[in-house]
């Protein structure tokens, strides 16, 4: 199951966010103990401030192809797992970021 749900708007991205991860990057898709499906993210930003959550902001918008103030988070802004709205074409959206996690999956394989 996608970590991202579509709305008429665009996407909602479950993420789980690693700061001071080393660098920014989308890792591909976890599954969660509960089963959950989320998008992991690591930002070499620190969690302080809100840096890290801008940081992730920035790397979906670059990502995705989409300006940085249709990426807004919806949920989660002290925590690591974190809902994300992304405005746009919500397939469009979806086929990117289907190839994004894919694309990273094959590479630690």
């Amino acid at each position: 199951m996608d970590p991202w749900r579509y709305s008429t708007e665009g996407i909602s991205i479950a993420v789980r966010v690693t700061p001071r991860g080393g660098r920014d990057a989308i890792d591909g898709i976890e599954t969660l103990a509960n089963g959950r499906s989320v998008v992991k993210v690591r930002v070499r930003a620190i969690a302080d401030g809100g840096e890290a959550n801008r940081a992730v902001t920035e790397l979906l918008a670059k990502a995705l192809g989409v300006p940085k103030a249709r990426v807004k988070i919806l949920s989660g802004a002290t925590s690591r797992l974190k809902q994300v709205a992304v405005d746009g074409d919500p397939k469009g959206l979806g086929e990117t970021l289907r190839k994004l996690a894919a694309s990273r999956e094959t590479k630690k394989d």
